[in-house]
């Protein structure tokens, strides 16, 4: 559990937009009511719109692009006198290390971010993923697909594909019962999609401004019988009590799959704030091949985790170079219009 700092979360009145006033045009049937497995009054999203989170991966260290976005969530959180969560995005077990989720609580912690409750694990929320298929299912929203990557990539380029290669085709969609059994009978398990009818979501992200998206059929569950991302991603956020999600700009694609997710299964969608990256010097997202960019390797290179806090504090405009602030100093100093809205450019010098 994280420390504790004299400064307690604060449930917060309901009423407040949620998704910046999100808006779904185009999809053919909307779910009604809530799941009974959400519907918790301690959980609901009404009752602590403000709530925010960090959910990193357990897959490796993480990299200082990675502890900045951490202490935006935090600051975004405990400016408003929310709850400060973390949660282990672990559903792909093939890919989570030994010892990473640890190691990755310690950075937090040395950098004095704090959180409320225990650390939840979407590996131990199986049962709830099911709930939501199941709901969907029920109303008629999700079909089997059974198209591997191949047909999916050899479908989006021909001369007539859809332009955005990430987008499904839609090709499993209408088939007929005949070639349903056919593939069935193939034994090649299908994936279940979301029948998003073309959706066009558009929303206020606090910190990109108005974004909208058309939403293809997305997948909620592999073919392996895994969750997928996008429907954990908001069942945990409104179990949660997660009201406003502090990420990546590299996550932003994703939100109009979310919302429409949230839309589908009658509950509101959080708001949204998508923190401009890290970049290294070649202009690519931070990782591993720009040398000496985890928390460890920066205290191995003789810094101190004061040092690495004043970097980011000064990337995000709530510190001067050379000054020491405070977690309670960039508090008080937070001002979300005053934050950087183009990425941030990392090299070894700039954190020394």
């Amino acid at each position: 559990m994280g420390r504790t700092l004299a400064r307690s979360c604060k449930r917060r009145p309901s009423g407040a937009d949620s998704a910046g006033g999100a808006r779904v045009r185009g999809q053919g049937r909307v779910g009604s009511g809530r799941l009974s497995v959400l519907s918790r009054t301690s959980k609901a999203v009404g009752a602590s719109p403000f709530d925010g989170r960090f959910a990193p991966s357990p897959t490796g260290p993480l990299h200082l692009g990675n502890l900045r976005t951490a202490l935006l969530a935090w600051i975004f959180a405990r400016s408003a006198g929310a709850c400060f969560l973390v949660r282990m995005e672990d559903l792909d077990r093939s890919r989570v290390r030994p010892g990473v989720e640890e190691a990755q609580l310690a950075d937090l912690a040395a950098l004095g971010l704090d959180w409320d409750g225990p650390v939840v694990r979407q590996s131990e929320r199986g049962a709830f993923y099911e709930e939501a298929i199941a709901r969907l299912d029920a109303e008629g929203l999700l079909y089997p697909c059974y198209c591997t990557r191949a047909e999916i990539r050899a479908a989006v380029s021909a001369p007539h594909g859809i332009a955005a290669s990430d987008l499904y085709p839609g090709t499993c969609r209408e088939i007929s019962a005949s070639e349903r059994a056919k593939r069935e009978a193939s034994g090649r398990p299908p994936a279940l999609r979301v029948r998003a009818h073309g959706a066009k979501v558009a929303f206020e992200d606090r910190l990109l401004g108005h974004r909208e998206g058309e939403v293809d059929d997305f997948v909620v569950r592999r073919n392996d019988g895994t969750p997928a991302y996008q429907l954990a991603v908001v069942v945990d956020d409104w179990d949660q009590g997660v009201g406003e999600v502090v990420r990546g700009a590299d996550l932003v694609d994703s939100t109009p799959r979310q919302i429409l997710l949230y839309n589908l299964l009658g509950l509101p969608a959080p708001r949204y704030a998508h923190a401009p990256l890290v970049l290294g010097p070649d202009g690519q997202r931070l990782a591993k091949r720009h040398g000496a960019v985890t928390l460890a390797d920066r205290r191995e290179a003789g810094e101190t985790p004061q040092e690495i806090l004043t970097w980011m504090a000064t990337s995000l405009g709530l510190a001067e170079p050379g000054e020491k602030p405070s977690l309670p100093i960039l508090l008080a100093r937070f001002d979300p219009a005053c934050l950087p809205r183009e990425p941030t450019i990392w090299s070894p010098t700039l954190a020394t």
